[in-house]
C-alpha cells in the first residue's frame, strides 16, 4: 500500500501541475508506516503568459453577428481583419497574463487530496468525519518557498508543523522547506527515504550476525517489508530455543518470518542457526535486554505451536 500510495501521489500532482501548465523538476516520493511526502522542484513564480487567436464573422457579416461576437471577447481584445481564402473576417488575438503559482496550487492539491481519499485500496472513517484514509489523516504539511498553501481535507488543514517519532520525539516542529523537513525528521528519529532505512536495517542486521560468527539469511521480500515498517530501525538478536531445532528448517524459517518477521542466520556451513534478528522501532535507553526478552518469549510461543502442528 506504501508503494501505491507513493505512486499514486506523485502521478496525482504531475497531472495536476500540467494540466495547471506549470513547469517542474525532479518530482520525488517518501513514505514511511506514517508519512506520505511529495517534493518537487524548479516551479516558476506563475504560469507563462499565453496568445489565443480566435476567428469570427466575416466583416461583411451583418451588424448583429460582429457586435455579438466582439462582446463576447476580454475586454481590451485586441481585433484584427485578415483575408481568409478569399474573404475578410475579424481575428481576436487574446492575451491572457498567467496566474501565479501560489493562488493555482490550491487548487491542484485540493483535488490531488480528493483523489488521494478515494485510491486506497482499504481505507476508514474516523471521529464524526466523512473523509477517508488509510489511517486516521494527523496532520498535513504543504508548502512552496517557506508560505502554507492553505488546503484542507475535512478537519485537517495544512501548516508548517511537523512532528517526529511518534514515541521518541512526539513534539511538534516548525518546517521552512523540504531539505528542513528531512532534517529535523532525522533529529526527530524519523529515517524518511526508504532506500536508508532498508540499507540501515541490512547493514545493521549482517554486523550483529557477524558478531556471533554467523551469516543473515538473504531475504530481499522480506527486507522490503519490514523496512515498511518502521521509521528509526534497530536491529536486535534473540536466541531460539534448543527444543524448537529439531523442526526443518523451513518451517522454522516461514513460522518466524511469516508471523513475526523476524530474520533467520545461517552457520558457516550453511545450516540454520538458533539465532533470530528482528528489527524494533524504538530505542530503549539502558540496555536492550529487556526488548529481546520479549520478543524471545512471543517466538516461544509462536514456535510451540508451529511443533505442535508439525
Amino acid at each position: 500500500m506504501q508503494k501505491n500510495a507513493g505512486d499514486d501521489l506523485l502521478r496525482f500532482v504531475c497531472n495536476g501541475l500540467d494540466k495547471a501548465n506549470l513547469a517542474y523538476k525532479s518530482p520525488k516520493v517518501y513514505t514511511t508506516p506514517r508519512r506520505l511526502t511529495f517534493v518537487v522542484t524548479g516551479l516558476p513564480k506563475k504560469q507563462p503568459d499565453t496568445q489565443d487567436e480566435r476567428r469570427g464573422p466575416q466583416t461583411s457579416a451583418p451588424e448583429k453577428a460582429i457586435t455579438g461576437f466582439k462582446s463576447s471577447l476580454p475586454i481590451g481584445t485586441q481585433i484584427e481583419e485578415r483575408d481568409f481564402k478569399d474573404k475578410t473576417f475579424y481575428f481576436a488575438v487574446i492575451e491572457r497574463q498567467g496566474e501565479a503559482t501560489q493562488d493555482l496550487l490550491k487548487d491542484v492539491i485540493d483535488v490531488v487530496l480528493t483523489n488521494m481519499s478515494n485510491s486506497w485500496p482499504k481505507s476508514m472513517r474516523w471521529g464524526e468525519h466523512s473523509i477517508r484514509w488509510a489511517r486516521p489523516l494527523h496532520s498535513i504539511v504543504c508548502l512552496l518557498d517557506g508560505k502554507v498553501i492553505p488546503v484542507a481535507l475535512g478537519p485537517v488543514k495544512a501548516s508548517d508543523s511537523s512532528s517526529g517519532h511518534r514515541f521518541l520525539a512526539p513534539k511538534l516542529f516548525v518546517v521552512k522547506g523540504f531539505a528542513d523537513y528531512y532534517a529535523k525528521l532525522n533529529e526527530a528519529k524519523v529515517m524518511l527515504d526508504s532506500n536508508e532505512r532498508r540499507n540501515k536495517i541490512k547493514s545493521e542486521a549482517e554486523l550483529l550476525a557477524q558478531s556471533e560468527g554467523l551469516i543473515l539469511s538473504d531475504d530481499p521480500g522480506l527486507l522490503d517489508e519490514v523496512t515498511g515498517l518502521v521509521e528509526w530501525p534497530v536491529a536486535l538478536m534473540g536466541k531460539i530455543d534448543t527444543e524448537f531445532m529439531i523442526l526443518p528448517p523451513k518451517v522454522l524459517i516461514a513460522s518466524m518470518r511469516g508471523h513475526q518477521k523476524y530474520f533467520s542466520t545461517l552457520n558457516v556451513d550453511g545450516e540454520l542457526a538458533p539465532k533470530f534478528i528482528f528489527i524494533s522501532n524504538m530505542e530503549v535507553t539502558g540496555g536492550s535486554e529487556t526488548v529481546v526478552n520479549g520478543n524471545e518469549r512471543v517466538l516461544r510461543a509462536r514456535l510451540s505451536d508451529t511443533k505442535f502442528f508439525w
